[in-house]
């Protein structure tokens, strides 16, 4: 499971900021990449610990998921 804090400006979960997997803590430290498909925002970020990961938001009910871990 997954839970994410964003920052929100012009909109609502506007970019991920910070989440916790597996009880671990990451700090987003950059957004390398982001898309937008039909059903869901996509975030390829870089943390604190020096991992990639992509994060997958659901348009539809706001549910944040873990789509994969880059490095």
């Amino acid at each position: 499971m997954i839970e994410v804090w964003t920052y929100s400006g012009y909109r609502d979960d506007e970019r991920p900021v910070k989440f916790i997997l597996n009880g671990v803590v990451h700090q987003v430290e950059e957004i390398v990449d982001r898309w937008y498909g039909q059903e869901a925002d996509y975030y390829k970020v870089r943390t604190d610990r020096g991992k990639v990961y992509i994060l997958r938001q659901d348009r539809f009910t706001g549910i944040w998921d873990l789509e994969s871990i880059c490095a």
